[in-house]
């Protein structure tokens, strides 16, 4: 049954991630000439020269000139200056989007496949601050998670056979007793499972709901 759970979730995951990748290409080719063409109409409309809106903006005049040709997308701190300084908030067509990416990044660490959370954290962190943010909690939790496995299955390899032998040296054969630390260990390792599943569904639940996520007995290896 747990098996069956985990396949269906890895199922919907790369479902929802299929989905969304389609969703922000389509996006990118929609939006960013609209950006683009957003910025020039109310640069004008204000008397800004590009010079001008670039000071204001703390960026180079070549930025303005790419964001307004519909080359690049502006980062989240170019995006902030843009709608300060043209009283027009430029972050309302990403928050569907970044709202969907915040929920696949913290429903990714159910499955304690590192690479995962690695590969949106480095795509996505430049465009969202949030998710820049998230994605460095739920790598901190991963990476404590999967040092919990690594020493959990070490110690199953190394304690189950090592007691076995200790109790046919002694004379007494390989009873009951030398399953027990073998039965510890794999109760371990589910408890991990069990515990993995429950933060990374509540997670994501709280960030879809607007409310403060966490993840407990996580090792800051990267500064959030």
């Amino acid at each position: 049954m747990a098996g069956e759970c985990r396949a269906d979730d890895i199922v919907v995951f790369i479902g929802l991630l299929i989905l969304d990748l389609n969703l922000v290409q389509k996006e990118k080719m929609m939006e960013q000439p609209e950006l683009g063409i957003r910025v020039s109409n109310l640069r004008q409309e204000q008397g800004f020269t590009q010079e001008q809106l670039a000071e204001y903006c703390e960026v180079s005049t070549r930025t303005i000139q790419r964001i307004e040709n519909g080359e690049v997308e502006p980062r989240p701190f170019t995006r902030n200056n843009l709608s300060n300084v043209l009283e027009f908030d430029f972050n309302a067509d990403q928050a569907k989007s970044e709202n969907l990416w915040l929920a696949v990044l913290h429903l990714s660490s159910i499955f304690v496949i590192l690479i995962i959370p690695l590969l949106i954290w480095s795509w996505k962190k430049d465009q969202s601050t949030k998710i820049d943010e998230q994605g460095r909690s739920v790598l901190n939790f991963q990476i404590t998670v999967t040092l919990m496995l690594i020493g959990a299955t070490l110690l199953l390899v190394v304690v189950g056979p090592t007691s076995m032998i200790l109790m046919e040296q002694m004379g007494s054969g390989v009873s009951a007793a030398a399953w027990i630390p073998f039965a510890i260990i794999v109760l371990c390792l589910i408890s991990i499972g069990i515990f993995t599943t429950y933060e990374g569904v509540v997670n994501t639940i709280r960030v879809m709901s607007g409310k403060q996520y966490h993840y407990p007995l996580s090792i800051p290896f990267l500064k959030v």
